[in-house]
């Protein structure tokens, strides 16, 4: 059997070294936000010879919007572009001018996307993605709470669930703060709905693994807490695997030959489901145990300078 609860520190140690870099770079850097966020214009448009982005920027330029950021979309030929720029409304004159400026000295091209948002909606798809972040983590407490009412303390798996939901959110928060500061890229409203889908994937293995051991528990099947999880861990270990490959090979096709726009979306989804799978298996089942031994209690007395008690064995 593996031994997977006995190397818990290890496992939580692992997981800051991953939490860590992308913190400090939220901190420092922030996110890149999207149109979606800030407001503005989105436009994919494919050429039909090969271009630079210093020539789509001087065609912007000429027509008032030196601010924007251009990037290639990846495709084979490498013509396809996005432009993201301040708003720009669909038939405006201002449009018209850009696209003649295009034509005349870029060459034909096809609009692939244009979408436009405005500064009051992109403030509302602000706030209402913070609420509805912030609603799911309290349903999935208060649900976990309720599903394992009949365990000894049920708030402590909804309590553990929840931070192992935090972990997945704040490695893909970090990772793509890094992203935006290396490489520009950006986060829209698509991101949150990766968010929201990550939590839920999360909580769904994590609940998995907390219910065989609810089980084995009431079967006794070891003189142990920390045996009990390693069991039941061992019991869902390779279910849980078989499940996040199936998702991740799908994820990885769509991001390698999927669209430009939903790229980052497919990416935000890919490393949620790796870092989901790896919480539910090495942090939130781990949790449990730390907290029935007494360390997660000692580790915070430590904080607050009380002498740690020694560690129960159960």
């Amino acid at each position: 059997m593996f031994e997977l609860a006995s190397r818990r520190r290890l496992w939580f140690a692992i997981s800051l070294a991953i939490i860590i870099p992308g913190v400090i770079s939220l901190l420092v850097n922030g996110l890149r936000l999207g149109i979606d966020f800030t407001g503005g214009t989105l436009w994919e448009i494919s050429f039909d010879q090969p271009v630079t982005g210093g020539q789509i920027s001087s065609v912007l330029a000429e027509n008032g919007y030196e601010t924007s950021i251009i990037q290639q979309t990846g495709n084979a030929d490498g013509n396809a572009w996005l432009i993201r720029i301040p708003e720009l409304k669909e038939g405006s004159p201002q449009k018209q001018a850009i696209e003649t400026g295009f034509d005349e000295q870029l060459g034909p091209f096809v609009e692939q996307e244009f979408s436009t948002v405005g500064g009051a909606v992109s403030s509302d798809i602000s706030k209402r993605s913070i609420l509805a972040i912030l609603i799911a983590s309290v349903g999935i407490l208060l649900y976990i709470a309720y599903a394992f009412r009949n365990t000894q303390n049920p708030l402590l798996y909804g309590a553990c669930a929840l931070v192992a939901m935090l972990h997945d959110v704040l490695v893909v928060l970090g990772i793509f703060s890094i992203l935006g500061w290396l490489f520009n890229v950006e986060i829209d409203a698509l991101f949150v709905t990766a968010l929201l889908t990550v939590i839920g994937f999360s909580v769904h293995d994590t609940i998995v693994v907390f219910d065989r051991i609810r089980e084995n528990l009431g079967r006794h099947t070891d003189p142990t807490f920390e045996g009990i999880v390693n069991y039941s861990l061992a019991q869902t270990l390779v279910r849980s695997l078989n499940t996040s490959l199936t998702v991740i090979f799908t994820l990885l096709a769509l991001y390698l030959f999927g669209g430009g726009s939903t790229r980052n979306f497919v990416l935000a989804l890919l490393l949620g489901v790796i870092s989901g799978t790896y919480s539910s298996i090495f942090n939130a089942s781990q949790l449990l145990v730390s907290w029935e031994y007494g360390e997660v209690q000692n580790f915070f007395g430590r904080l607050i300078g009380r002498s740690p008690q020694p560690a129960a064995v159960r």
